[in-house]
C-alpha cells in the first residue's frame, strides 16, 4: 500500500509543476498579447479567465484533498477545453490571435513561443489528468 501511495504523491507533484508551468507559460503569453496590442472579446476574457487560469490551479489543489476526484476531472475537462480554445485561436481561425496574422511588433517571437508551449503544457496536462484519473479510480480505492 505505501508503494502505492508513494507513486499516487509523485504523479500529483509531477500534475502540479505542469500546471503551474501553464500558468507561467500564460502569464508570458499574456505579456505577448498585451505587447503586440491583441486584444480579446469579452467572452474569451472569461473564457481565459475561468478556463485556462484558474481552473487548472483549483484543480491542482482539489487534488491534493478528499475532492481528489473532482479535481483530477476539473483538470481534465480545463485542459482540453484551453488546449482546443488555444489551437483553434492561434492556429486555426484566422485573425490578429493567430500565429501567421499577428499585428507587427517585438512581442510576436514571444507570442509564437508561447503559443507553441501553451500548446505542449494544455496536451501534457490533458495525458497526466486522464493517467491520474486512471490510476487513482480504476478501483474506486481513492474515491
Amino acid at each position: 500500500m505505501h508503494a502505492i501511495a508513494t507513486r499516487h504523491t509523485r504523479l500529483l507533484w509531477i500534475i502540479t509543476a505542469a500546471v503551474l508551468a501553464h500558468l507561467v507559460v500564460n502569464v508570458l503569453h499574456g505579456q505577448a498579447h498585451t505587447g503586440l496590442g491583441v486584444g480579446l472579446t469579452s467572452w474569451q476574457q472569461f473564457y481565459v479567465i475561468t478556463v485556462i487560469l484558474l481552473a487548472p490551479l483549483v484543480a491542482v489543489i482539489l487534488s491534493w484533498t478528499r475532492y481528489r476526484r473532482a479535481g483530477l476531472w476539473l483538470l481534465l475537462v480545463s485542459m482540453l477545453g484551453s488546449l482546443i480554445f488555444g489551437f483553434c485561436y492561434h492556429y486555426i481561425i484566422v485573425s490578429n490571435d493567430h500565429v501567421s496574422h499577428l499585428p507587427p511588433g517585438e512581442a510576436r517571437g514571444m507570442f509564437r513561443m508561447t503559443a507553441l508551449l501553451l500548446l505542449i503544457t494544455e496536451a501534457l496536462g490533458v495525458v497526466l489528468a486522464a493517467i491520474a484519473v486512471r490510476t487513482f479510480f480504476k478501483r474506486d480505492d481513492y474515491a
